[in-house]
């Protein structure tokens, strides 16, 4: 029984550290509570392991043996109101840490970071149609709108109201407003703007005769020409705006052909192949009459500048009305062009019509074996069909005109043929020259050679029966004649040139 005493020692003294561990620990929120420095109380836990023991000495005479040193615990009831202090924890106390009190809001979130925060305000949302109209509105700040002028004996009033109200003795008293002009949209009145006078159509074009003027004189242009084509340019405009112009039933358009055809064409007659034209005198003043010239040059440019030195060179100024192969309208912007400036299919129904009018019509019988020949077959005229042509002009008796044109052989000059590549194109040819394709699109550009065109004296056809036309042998000894006549002049025409370029 003399161990019991320590062993409940031992026990109040675990108990009484547990409690003082608890309370210091401290709360949240509160100030911690320091604890103090624990005393040493190594030989009263000494003795309470060693009494602990106690509890297993069953034998008697060992107990006795024993009993004189468990007398030396007997103090620790004395100590037992000291316990609690005694059985603290030893361990280091930890730093001391101040309580940080929350932050106290003084202000109201900006409505940016409440927008951010996904927080909706007072202000309901725009519709698309409201933000469409804002963002237009926004991008145009230095328009007015024009408000109609407010009537002159209008009075000065105050916003109207839910209910009304008695006249004031002010709102009687309030002069009238001014008449105030309409605003002027054009009027720029953001900051920062300036209103500038906007200039109209007529200085535009003032400004514009003037720059020509000063262009003119220095490329040595007589600045009156320049005048007077601004002049015709705008007349032009004027008449294809109010629709006064005229179409006929082939499709030719007088007025675009005088106007844009044959200004496009004239540089290249003039300065480019620098074209002499002989024979002019040959081509009736009026009346029907059928021009055959040979063909050649890998592009149909001789039948245009035959075209434009009728139209230049004769007196009457008369328009050539060629016809031509299927594949001219099949092509598109070519075939177009060629209606507008007068051409038509090669039929002889068509012939008729025209001759039948009294028209001047073209005609190039070598077709595409005349522009596709090599070179080295260059001024020997292919084979002139059937003679379609001369049964057209007996049956309406109308002269035939050769004519023949030196210089076209030399513009692009034919070394070669791509067969396949014209086979699988749809073309009759396709040509390999000097310059074309080595060099691109600029081997499209013709080379400057010298041209003369002859036109000779007209066959008559008037003086045969009315079914001569039907005689084959007739049609046919006709037309080999033409094609002599046109043989030998161009033999005479290569004599009697220069040089290819002079």
């Amino acid at each position: 029984m003399a161990a019991r005493p320590g062993a409940l020692a031992a026990g109040a003294a675990r108990a009484g550290g547990e409690r003082a561990r608890r309370r210091s620990t401290p709360l949240i929120g509160a100030e911690p509570v320091t604890a103090a420095p624990a005393k040493r109380t190594a030989p009263a836990k000494k003795a309470a392991t060693k009494a602990a023991p106690a509890k297993r000495s069953a034998p008697a005479p060992k107990t006795a043996k024993k009993a004189a040193p468990a007398t030396k615990a007997a103090p620790a009831k004395k100590a037992a109101p000291t316990a609690p202090a005694a059985s603290r924890d030893t361990t280091p106390a930890a730093p001391v840490r101040k309580h940080r009190p929350a932050p106290k809001v003084t202000s109201a979130p900006s409505p940016r970071a409440t927008t951010q925060a996904g927080e909706r305000t007072g202000a309901g949302r725009l519709t698309p149609r409201e933000k469409a109209r804002r963002d237009a509105a926004a991008r145009r700040p230095h328009l007015r709108v024009a408000e109609p002028a407010a009537p002159p004996t209008a009075p000065r009033r105050r916003a109207a109201s839910s209910a009304p109200s008695a006249p004031t003795p002010a709102a009687t008293t309030t002069p009238p407003l001014a008449a105030v002009p309409p605003l002027d949209p054009t009027t720029a009145s953001a900051p920062g703007r300036s209103g500038l006078p906007v200039p109209d159509l007529a200085d535009l074009l003032d400004a514009l005769v003037v720059g020509l003027r000063v262009a003119a004189e220095a490329a040595g242009v007589a600045p009156e020409d320049v005048e007077r084509r601004v002049a015709q340019v705008l007349a032009y405009l004027r008449r294809r705006v109010e629709g006064d112009y005229e179409v006929d039933d082939f499709g030719y358009d007088e007025h675009f052909t005088e106007n844009v055809f044959y200004p496009m064409l004239r540089p290249l007659y003039r300065h480019w192949f620098r074209v002499e034209v002989r024979g002019i005198e040959n081509i009736p003043a009026e009346g029907g009459a059928l021009v055959v010239s040979n063909h050649s040059g890998t592009i149909a440019l001789d039948s245009l500048m035959v075209q434009l030195a009728i139209h230049d060179e004769h007196p009457q100024h008369r328009t050539m009305r060629a016809l031509g192969a299927d594949l001219v309208f099949q092509t598109p912007f070519v075939g177009t062009m060629a209606r507008r400036s007068g051409s038509t299919l090669a039929a002889s129904e068509d012939a008729a019509r025209l001759f039948g009018r009294g028209e001047l019509v073209g005609v190039f019988p070598e077709g595409f074996k005349g522009t596709g020949k090599p070179f080295s077959e260059r001024y020997k005229l292919q084979r002139f069909g059937r003679g379609g042509f001369v049964s057209a002009a007996l049956a309406a008796g109308v002269p035939i005109v050769p004519c023949s044109v030196v210089g076209a052989e030399e513009t692009y000059p034919i070394i070669g043929n791509m067969g396949s590549l014209a086979r699988l194109l749809g073309l009759p040819y396709a040509p390999v020259t000097p310059t074309f394709p080595w060099l691109g699109p600029l081997g499209m550009v013709p080379l400057p050679s010298k041209w003369i065109i002859e036109f000779g004296a007209p066959i008559d056809t008037s003086g045969h029966d009315e079914g001569a036309a039907e005689d084959p042998m007739l049609v046919f000894d006709l037309t080999d004649q033409v094609r002599e006549t046109i043989q030998q002049t161009l033999y005479t025409l290569l004599m009697q040139r220069r040089s290819v370029f002079f």
